[in-house]
């Protein structure tokens, strides 16, 4: 078995192994991976967090031995809390951080990447956050642009947004909206639902394609077109802008 870690800012995650393919999700800088296949220009990875798994370019990580990936596993260590900056290395080169990218080995403004040592002066979460944070981390994504399998300030997709807000206040969710679905505890009513619990939405088939979390007063945050607050009711999400319903509510999570 191989092992890997991204040390860019952002690197594309695929179906499959070409420049073309669809991206399904992103790794964020210092996120480590085992490699599960490895090809002369591309490597099909799990990513360690969620176990989601896909494929990345060659050129755009680093390989790590199994004991550097155990000491990440057996490792707790920040996130960065701005919505980007900048990790400076021994040479002088910056490399871009977006929030949520892990900082290992951090210390005293500065973390190990592989075999490479920066400095980082930005901001840090550093331990589980309460509940009522989620929104407040939530709102960092508003007008956040929609993309695609996306899970940073420059583009997002609606269960990247949810992971991304709940990795930041230090909970575990999985990468898609029909996985996270599967987690937590179901709600009978939205009047059962606090800020900061999950709302899923099914399409004419009946699969969940569509995740967002919960405000007070019947409103919800979630990535449509871009991260927007729009309000929820017993059939669905309500669009303010048009005027009507868009997604249509299937079930109510409590995670936390």
């Amino acid at each position: 078995m191989q092992y890997g870690i991204c040390n860019l800012s952002i690197i594309p995650v695929r179906i499959e192994q070409n420049d073309a393919s669809e991206m399904v999700t992103q790794l964020l800088f210092g996120e480590h991976f085992k490699v599960l296949e490895a090809q002369k220009k591309w490597s099909k990875i799990r990513n360690a967090f969620d176990n989601y798994e896909g494929w990345i370019d060659n050129k755009q990580y680093e390989q790590i031995t199994e004991e550097a990936y155990s000491k990440l596993e057996n490792s707790t260590f920040p996130l960065a809390a701005d919505l980007i900056d900048f990790a400076t290395d021994e040479k002088g080169q910056f490399s871009t951080v977006c929030i949520g990218s892990n900082l290992p080995f951090y210390k005293n403004q500065n973390l190990v990447l592989n075999t490479t040592k920066f400095h980082y002066e930005g901001e840090i979460f550093t331990k589980k956050l309460p509940k009522d944070s989620i929104i407040e981390i939530a709102y960092k994504f508003l007008n956040t642009p929609y993309l695609w399998g996306g899970k940073t300030p420059f583009g997002i997709d609606c269960s990247g947004f949810t992971q991304m807000v709940y990795k930041l206040c230090g909970y575990k969710l999985l990468r898609d909206a029909s996985q996270q679905a599967a987690q937590g505890e179901v709600l009978s009513f939205i009047e059962e639902s606090e800020p900061g619990d999950l709302a899923f939405f099914d399409n004419s088939e009946g699969v969940i394609t569509h995740v967002g979390i919960i405000m007070k007063d019947n409103y919800i945050i979630h990535a449509h077109g871009k991260v927007r607050i729009d309000m929820i009711d017993h059939s669905g999400i309500f669009n303010l802008d048009n005027q009507k319903h868009t997604h249509k509510l299937r079930v109510i999570k409590k995670i936390i």
